[in-house]
């Protein structure tokens, strides 16, 4: 086959001879076990691999990557198993082919879940060794560039998976040119017309730009000589998709996105890159704000360069960008520059030691998180590239993503940080946790040694990794307060049917589990906990007739309330129960025990039998506070509401929110207070009366 010569040839400018003949004999391999398979388009299956190792010799990958390439789909779609490569090929080839195997062989409750499993697994192989992913993203590469014989959804589906994961990666891992080409090709196949449409413009366009940019080329390089730099100038086009994006995201017009021009300025040394900016700042005025340090700060992906945009001649904004050969390398070949000259230069190595500390935390998540639904949720968030940079007290530098919080920079430092903090300091000034970071912030955490996690936190963190540790935290605090609040749950509903529970036998415990299809005891007095098993019908289906006759009489005493079980009970918001309340508890599925007070509306319209409720009474010595809220009608005087403010705060009762509604003589003031119990909200009513402006006082 002439496309297997001219890969042999290719990388044999590179690699041993004893390299090529493993090669050879790997192609012979797969030749033999894809026989009698083609793709969509008629070509022999074999054509494919030759293509995505043809793709890793261009990024001088090494021979192990070539010869997995060369057999990545052989366990997939042959009858050949992971061992049989390994005996032939050796551990390190075998174990690369594996990792970018899809997990055909299960079967998953939905096309998504699968997806999200294939994901999961590629990325823990990932994790282990880059190059998996490397050999991975050419084989997306290839597919895409020969598409066209899928019929027109598929190439719209896997398009829109492309765009979603594949580019992003490739971005993340800083392989510029197959980030670009992928992002082209989606756009190709997902939106035809529209790609056809710009297609044609910006040929047209281009034809008519040649003599600005070439006149711009020319004052760039005349500027650059007087400053006796050894230097490359090129004009950069923009991308299709590029031009596309910028038109929807920031709604401009096919000529407004194409009046920017793009130069790239190649030097020979980081100082040089300095010397070049200032010549062409004193070319062109800089636009201010519109300068970007990647080189003092790189980006995650080790991308550096000088970003600076100029006004050029009548009027034209140009984007410059500055940066060494070695620079320039990395733009392109990102992580596969560490194959590529197997060089110890600061840029590869740093780069290498980033994506390894990257695909760690990856690690972490995927060890955090056990479905794979949210683990693909996490990995979309983190693809995202950072570009905020804050600063820690002691000076290192942080990247985060956009809109990343106080919260999602406790986590970036160290998840018992995360799990502990209390409070952050941002420039020396006290913020809430939710305060958004931005370029150049100094940040403090305050921790507390009994603080935990607020499921709050989850409406604002931004990173994968805060998700992650935040969930993780709560599902196992609230798994071993559910497995508690269950068993009481479960006691009470035998105590009902006059069971005493310590009768109950280790026997029917394990038939119960076995037949409810519960992996445990545990779980299944969880699930009473979090609504998803009743605790009544269980406890009917533990009791057999013989011990409800042998059965001592026994009294059902309600559960005890005492505002300290966690997430398993939740206090209703449509009636806020406080101590001193006639309560009544709703079992409701996922939600676990929520509290109502006895009269509430809701408890009429969602009981629909008596096992949905059980009965429940507070506690003793209850220390924590509750929520409750006031109507107060007062008549609309100067000062009104800081007297109410001053008259709750006198009775130590703290003011979570306030509305107000003001009509001419009077205003309606909504108040959600924290009480400890009716005799503190007495207290609370009895002074707000005292004040001569306030008319009525409803509790809602």
């Amino acid at each position: 086959m002439p496309e297997a010569e001219l890969l042999f040839s290719e990388v044999s400018r590179y690699l041993k001879p004893e390299d090529i003949t493993q090669l050879k004999t790997a192609y012979t391999f797969g030749q033999g076990a894809h026989s009698g398979q083609f793709r969509k388009s008629g070509e022999p299956y074999i054509s494919h691999p030759l293509a995505v190792a043809r793709i890793l010799g261009g990024l001088h990958l090494d021979a192990p990557t070539l010869t997995a390439a060369l057999l990545h789909d052989v366990v997939e779609d042959t009858h050949i198993s992971k061992e049989e490569i390994s005996e032939r090929f050796g551990e390190p080839v075998a174990e690369l082919v594996d990792g970018v195997s899809k997990l055909d062989k299960i079967k998953f409750q939905t096309q998504e879940d699968a997806q999200a499993e294939n994901f999961r697994k590629m990325l823990l192989a990932m994790a282990r060794d880059v190059r998996v992913i490397l050999i991975k993203l050419a084989d997306r590469l290839h597919n895409m560039q020969t598409m066209q014989a899928m019929p027109p959804e598929k190439q719209r589906s896997i398009s829109r998976e492309t765009l979603e994961i594949y580019a992003p990666i490739a971005l993340r891992l800083g392989l510029n040119a197959i980030y670009q080409e992928l992002q082209e090709l989606a756009f190709r196949y997902s939106h035809p017309l529209r790609y056809r449409v710009l297609v044609k413009a910006t040929k047209a366009a281009r034809g008519n730009r040649r003599e600005i940019v070439g006149k711009i080329e020319d004052a760039i390089t005349n500027k650059l000589k007087e400053s006796e730099l050894d230097f490359q100038v090129s004009g950069r086009e923009k991308h299709i998709y590029s031009i596309y994006n910028k038109m929807v995201e920031k709604q401009l017009s096919f000529s407004e996105v194409l009046d920017i021009y793009g130069f790239r300025v190649v030097v020979g040394d980081v100082p040089s890159c300095y010397v070049a900016l200032g010549a062409l700042h004193s070319l062109y005025k800089p636009i201010p704000g519109k300068f970007k340090d990647y080189i003092a700060i790189p980006k995650e992906n080790g991308y550096q360069s000088l970003h600076s945009t100029l006004l050029g001649p009548f009027n034209i904004p140009i984007e410059i960008q500055i940066r060494t050969h070695e620079m320039h390398r990395i733009a392109e070949n990102g992580v596969a520059s560490h194959w590529l000259y197997k060089s110890n230069e600061i840029g590869s190595s740093d780069l290498h030691l980033k994506t390894n500390q990257w695909l760690q935390s990856l690690l972490e998540t995927l060890s955090d998180t056990t479905d794979s639904l949210e683990f693909l949720e996490h990995l979309k968030i983190d693809l995202f590239p950072g570009d905020v940079y804050v600063f820690t007290p002691q000076g290192k530098i942080l990247t985060l993503p956009r809109r990343s919080t106080a919260v999602d920079f406790a986590y970036a430092i160290h998840s018992d940080i995360g799990n502990c903090c209390v409070a952050a300091k941002i420039n020396g000034e006290n913020a809430p946790l939710r305060s958004e970071l931005k370029n150049g912030d100094r940040v403090e955490i305050i921790t507390a040694p009994y603080a935990k996690p607020n499921p709050s936190w989850l409406s604002y963190v931004t990173t994968g990794r805060a998700r992650s540790h935040i969930r993780h935290f709560l599902k196992t605090i609230q798994y071993k307060e559910s497995v508690e609040l269950g068993e009481r749950m479960l006691n009470q509903a035998l105590h009902a049917l006059n069971i005493n529970p310590v009768l109950i036998s280790e026997s029917q415990w394990e038939k119960l589990v076995r037949d409810s299809g519960a992996k445990s005891k545990k779980v299944l007095l969880a699930d009473m906990a979090l609504g998803k098993q009743l605790p009544a019908v269980v406890a009917k289906r533990l009791a057999s007739p013989l011990e409800t006759q042998e059965s001592k009489q026994v009294t059902s005493e309600p559960i005890t309330i005492l505002g300290t079980e966690g997430l398993t009970v939740q206090f209703a918001k449509c009636c806020h129960p406080i101590p001193g309340d006639g309560i009544v508890g709703l079992i409701k599925k996922d939600h676990g025990l929520v509290i109502h007070v006895h009269n509430c509306p809701t408890i009429s319209q969602n009981i629909k039998s008596a096992e949905n409720y059980l009965d429940v009474a507070w506690g003793k010595d209850i220390t924590r506070t509750f929520e409750v809220k006031l109507k107060i009608i007062a008549a609309n005087r100067h000062g009104v509401l800081a007297r109410i403010a001053a008259a709750i705060a006198k009775t130590e009762s703290n003011i979570d929110d306030v509305a107000m509604e003001s009509e001419k003589d009077y205003t309606a003031m909504g108040f959600i207070l924290q009480v400890k119990n009716r005799h503190h909200l007495a207290l609370v009513i009895r002074d707000l009366r005292r004040i001569k402006e306030v008319a009525k006082i409803i509790r809602v």
